[in-house]
């Protein structure tokens, strides 16, 4: 079926099912590593941190500033691959650093004197969205409207092949790698004293409070752990679209990595995951029938509707505060 403005093309999905497929799982673990910063978030306060789209843009540019100075340019660099291997390291401890700190500046200005305060969760919410702007602002007066010039980390090698399927370095790179950091995750949150105590606060701040649990520092923890990831997504993202940083760049992702957070249940780790891995396909698959990758985004907002409309909370849909030991 087709018309001047939109096409449905099923057989090119079916020709390129396994490419698209794998192609989408390496974007929706870029999308699960932001929406893990949502998820916390909300599980511990309640509040849609509309402004992590920004501290993750803020990582992205910590990356490209930092393999530029070190000559790294739009030709993927020959270098040694120890050598490769610690430049890659250090972008990344470098972008979650940035993130994270910008994540804490975040709740230190927008959120805690509201907290302080009492105030209702109308204004948390406005106060996210304005901080969100102020940040996008921030980054156009800083860097202009244009993106930063293009970053090539390193060529893709052929791994192995998969039904006819080519599997890259790169992409085995981005997804292990989310899936580690999701898995250390998921198991501080249910195993360590730290996670323990962000359950509490999750379940009853109140009472974690008079448990002896340090609510500020929970809150803190909570969003330098959201911070550090959309750091490390921030890299990855940068290895997958040299040229994608610009001041408005994290605002699409963001968007994109909240609808991977309320498709997987908001307020749950897993969820996020299978969020994440769920809209990078269906925003492939998407795209490949409508025959334009413009279409993604479309795709993914009208499933965030259908999700919102169906089942609010999500596939998963438990509550941080409710995750067993």
């Amino acid at each position: 079926m087709s018309s001047d403005w939109i096409s449905f093309d099923f057989t090119a999905l079916f020709d390129s099912f396994w490419a698209t497929t794998f192609d989408g799982l390496t974007l929706g673990a870029i999308y699960a590593l932001v929406a893990l910063g949502y998820t916390l978030v909300y599980g511990v306060l309640n509040l849609i941190n509309f402004a992590h789209s920004e501290v993750f843009i803020a990582g992205a540019f910590a990356v490209v500033f930092f393999l530029s100075a070190l000559g790294f340019g739009p030709s993927a660099p020959t270098l040694p691959l120890g050598m490769l291997i610690l430049d890659l390291v250090l972008a990344g401890i470098i972008a979650m650093v940035v993130s994270g700190g910008t994540a804490i500046l975040v709740e230190r200005v927008a959120y805690k004197p509201l907290r302080d305060r009492g105030a209702s969760r109308l204004a948390f919410l406005i106060s996210a969205i304005g901080m969100s702007f102020v940040l996008q602002y921030i980054f156009f007066e800083w860097r202009g409207p244009n993106a930063e010039a293009s970053v090539t980390m390193f060529r893709p090698e052929p791994i192995f092949d998969v039904f006819g399927t080519i599997i890259d370095s790169q992409q085995l790179t981005i997804v292990i790698a989310a899936l580690v950091m999701m898995i250390c995750v998921d198991q501080i949150v249910r195993r360590t004293k730290l996670g323990r105590g962000i359950r509490a606060v999750a379940q009853d701040p109140d009472t974690a409070t008079l448990m002896g649990v340090n609510r500020e520092r929970i809150i803190i923890a909570t969003f330098a752990i959201g911070g550090f990831l959309a750091g490390a997504a921030a890299l990855f993202y940068v290895m997958r679209v040299p040229a994608g940083v610009f001041y408005m760049g994290g605002f699409i992702l963001g968007i994109k990595a909240f609808t991977a957070a309320v498709l997987g249940g908001i307020g749950n780790v897993r969820g996020a995951l299978l969020g994440g891995l769920l809209v990078g396909l269906i925003g492939n698959y998407g795209a490949t029938i409508l025959g334009d990758s413009q279409w993604t985004d479309v795709v993914i907002f009208v499933v965030l509707i259908l999700v919102l409309m169906i089942r609010p909370n999500g596939i998963l849909g438990t509550n941080l505060g409710k995750a067993r030991v």
